[in-house]
């Protein structure tokens, strides 16, 4: 058969993409007589290339999507560009271009590497964050949550990156350091944008109950960030000082062990105090060089000092020393909290430090004794050395001491988060102006008739200076009194920009990318709608029925997207959906796994990169997905493997050859019995295509649906097909495969499909079925032996009589063939497993 045109990777595949993009297969439009999917993967930030990461992600969500359009499904795959960010100004001003040309040329890059792997994409749909028309919108809904309250400013301590120059939200700061640049992070008092995002915390707690088809670990990412906690707010008065502390704490059982109280160095009574105490204004200056985050503020050596204030416990009439801490941010409750040494291992290793006294009143519920010179006993129990409450367990303790603390007004009961408001402005240039402007001391949300306010022009030469000291226009800078963060925002140096009037001056910051993120999906179903922010194909397509992208946005990204979910509700923009599909943006999430080689995730930094440009050259786009989508489960880490890629090459050109012969093979005209063989072979096929049917959908478990293929293929490569009925049977397998392989290596199965002769392009069938009847699970396969040695297998009814296997058997022509005329001595049979001919 040397006929056989060898498979040509780079011919086939720029073939079926024309064919593609001529018919306009992936264009969609809502169609109400048809049942929807929307599929989309987490856009790319257009850093200039792509990387096997965004391959995986994306080749993951196109399988997803070729296979539901196979059901006959609506199907929506959008893409575009999360093309805002700091490290977009960077990159313009080290290769002394501007931001917008950065950006442009690298979506121009990015996008014809999109389109060589084939991906299912409207690309009618595609848009670029940093497009006027799309940010218009995020300008116009930031007007509408100003009005509504739940968009504010206020001063505040925040994380400032003194390398990126800008406020990182408490989510940006890793280890204590800025998620992008690695520079330790420091406390500055700024004026800063939020949004009321803690007004949503108990809706998106309890949202993540119905999302049954996201993964448990993201939705308990997300509770512990929300952080719920039910507990106590109780009043400490002061001695000799006019006011008291209010503390809240979820272990009011160990009240009676309190041994002092900590205040944030930023708490006003600390302030006070260090205008008396030098030492205390160092410690207060020393704190300022941190971050705000409290998992970063756990870490730290605990240091503090006495402030000389007293309070006095609220029933025992104690009086407590209140010290200034390292360890307690003003960010979270008051700013104060009661230390308990023996029950809190931060409060413990501050009493050791300072010598403070540390008093058990929670002893183990079984009896155990503690030992608090090693550490703090901290979990629940029963409580002794508590005076009346002795001998009480937690929430019977709860709620005695809560009675006691309402009945002289020291206490109440409180649900407190750990979701505090979202810090929404930024200190940089390349990013959404935020729609206001100042006037007479005070501010308002720019008019919708004005909307968008566009980013001033960046030339090379004013890239290159936007964030240093010295600007163009330093000696026209607005009013500080209007303007809080005029001296560090970028956009201060533009007064061609900032400003209006002579007393009217917009504001210099810009909005976190993480805004542009977070509404993206919506704008999707309605990206060239020029006179509302959202319509009614919005009302078709949404919510996303399955979205693809990076576990480390479980926080990030997917709690500020369920958050302006919820916003676009409560705006009315999404009253056209039933109920049931107001409140989720996602209804299934699938978290791929990271691309690693040697053990280490692929990064330019480690030099461990493998380019995909390089890869599709050598081998293809088909073999490139397929990897991809073989090499691991998509939810776990994938190890690169240069084999596993030829590996992937060699089995799509062993399928091309094995259909073309078969095509070629000429079946027999005689009328020849259906045997054992037969049957087996045709319950295979249906019970692979049941089970990569299961593998595609339930599952989403894409390795184990190609081993699945790939073993068909095997079978069907060594099943003889020389009968007409045999032959028929070989290419219905083979046209499963085809269909079966097309969401993950959609242009060899176009060819293939063409070659056994159809004359529907591929793309217009529909997911092949199989049959009931041949997937009774009441079957067993029985291994036939002549004196001991495996010569067929039978596909039979499970319980077969050993009368009827032997005829079954003896009426194989293979089995015949081996026994060569002898009749058998003996007959050796095993119900379901094995019947052995013994032949002397």
């Amino acid at each position: 058969m040397n006929d056989i045109e060898d498979y040509d990777a780079h011919k086939l595949e720029v073939e079926v993409q024309k064919f593609w993009d001529e018919n306009h297969y992936f264009n969609v439009k809502a169609d109400p007589q048809r049942e929807k999917f929307y599929c989309l993967a987490m856009f790319p930030y257009p850093s200039g290339s792509l990387h096997m990461g965004h391959i995986r992600n994306y080749t993951i969500a196109d399988t997803i999507s070729r296979y539901q359009r196979m059901l006959g499904k609506n199907v929506l795959q959008p893409m575009g560009w999360d093309a805002f960010g700091l490290p977009a100004e960077n990159a313009a001003r080290k290769n002394k271009t501007s931001p917008a040309d950065w950006t442009h040329n690298n979506i121009i890059h990015m996008r014809a590497q999109l389109k060589r792997l084939g991906l299912a994409y409207d690309w009618n749909r595609e848009l670029a964050t940093c497009d006027p028309s799309y940010y218009r919108w995020e300008q116009w809904l930031f007007g509408k949550l100003l009005e509504k309250g739940i968009a504010y400013r206020k001063e505040g301590w925040v994380n400032w990156d003194p390398i990126d120059q800008t406020v990182l939200a408490n989510e940006q700061v890793v280890d204590g350091k800025g998620w992008r640049s690695g520079a330790p992070i420091e406390r500055k008092k700024i004026s800063q944008w939020y949004l009321k995002i803690s007004d949503y915390a108990e809706q998106l707690l309890t949202g993540l109950d119905a999302l049954g088809d996201w993964p448990e670990q993201v939705k308990q990412m997300q509770r512990n960030w929300i952080g719920r906690s039910r507990g106590i707010n109780i009043q400490f008065d002061l001695a000799d000082y006019r006011g008291s502390l209010d503390v809240f704490t979820t272990r009011p059982d160990t009240l009676m062990g309190v041994s002092y109280l900590a205040i944030a160095a930023e708490h006003p009574m600390a302030l006070q105090a260090a205008k008396r105490s030098p030492m205390l204004a160092e410690l207060i200056e020393k704190c300022h060089r941190r971050p705000t985050t409290e998992s970063t503020a756990m870490t730290y050596d605990k240091i503090g000092i006495d402030t000389g204030l007293r309070a006095i416990h609220p029933i025992s009439g104690e009086s407590l020393p209140v010290w200034c801490a390292n360890f307690v941010l003003i960010e979270y409750g008051s700013g104060a909290i009661m230390s308990v040494p023996a029950h809190d291992q931060r409060d413990w290793e501050f009493a050791k430090t300072y010598q403070l006294p540390i008093r058990q009143v929670i002893k183990p519920s079984n009896g155990d004794s503690v030992c608090l010179a090693e550490k703090a006993f901290t979990e629940h129990g029963i409580l002794c050395n508590s005076g009346k409450y002795d001998g009480m367990r937690y929430q019977q303790a709860f709620d005695a001491i809560l009675l006691d603390l309402k009945a002289i007004g020291k206490g109440r009961e409180t649900i407190q988060y750990r979701l505090k408001d979202w810090g929404v402005s930024r200190q940089r240039y390349w990013g959404v102006p935020i729609p206001v402007v100042y006037e007479k001391n005070e501010y308002r949300a720019v008019n919708d008739d004005d909307l968008p306010v566009i980013l001033p022009s960046a030339t090379v030469r004013d890239s290159a200076s936007l964030t240093e000291t010295e600007g163009f226009f330093k000696n026209d800078t607005a009013s500080n009194t209007q303007q809080s963060n005029i001296d560090i925002s970028p956009l201060s140096q533009r007064a061609d920009f900032y400003r209006v009037t002579d007393t009217c001056q917009r504001e210099v910051d810009t909005f976190d990318t993480f805004v542009e993120s977070s509404w993206y999906y919506a704008r999707f179903t309605c990206p060239h709608n020029d006179t509302a922010m959202l319509d009614e194909e919005t009302a078709y397509w949404m919510p996303v029925d399955q979205y693809v992208g990076g576990i480390e946005h479980a926080i990030l990204h997917l709690l500020y997207a369920r958050f302006f979910y919820r916003l676009m509700r409560d705006l009315g923009l999404l009253d056209k959906l039933p109920d049931n599909f107001k409140n989720e943006p996602f209804k299934r999430l699938l978290t791929q796994g990271m691309v690693l080689k040697g053990g280490m995730k692929m990064s330019k930094s480690k030099g461990n990169t493998v380019d995909p440009n390089d890869l599709i050259d050598k081998y293809g786009a088909d073999t490139v997905r397929l990897f991809i989508m073989f090499a691991a489960p998509p939810t776990k880490s994938l190890e690169w493997s240069d084999s596993g890629v030829e590996g992937a090459h060699r089995f799509l050109k062993r399928l091309w050859r094995q259909i073309n012969v078969h095509i070629r093979a000429q079946p027999t005209e005689n009328i020849v019995p259906r045997n054992t063989e037969f049957y087996s072979m045709q319950h295979l096929i249906h019970k692979t295509i049941a089970k990569v049917s299961d593998d595609y959908d339930r599952r989403q478990s894409f390795n184990t649906a190609i081993a699945a293929n790939m073993e068909l293929s095997n079978a069907l490569d060594k099943f003889d097909s020389q009968s007409a009925d045999a032959y028929q049977l070989k290419r219905e397998g083979y046209e499963a495969i085809v269909k079966m392989l097309s969401p993950i290596a959609p242009h060899i199965m176009h060819h293939l499909w063409q070659h056994l002769g159809h004359d529907t392009p591929l793309i217009d069938c529909p997911w092949p079925h199989y049959q009931t009847e041949f997937l009774q699970a009441d079957r067993c396969d029985v291994i036939v032996q002549i004196n001991g040695k495996l010569r067929a297998r039978l596909n039979v009814v499970r319980g077969t009589d050993e009368a009827s296997i032997k005829e079954l058997a003896l009426s194989d022509n293979k089995i015949r063939k081996y026994m060569n005329g002898v009749t058998p001595s003996k007959v050796i049979y095993v119900k379901d497993k094995i019947i052995n001919f013994v032949c002397q």
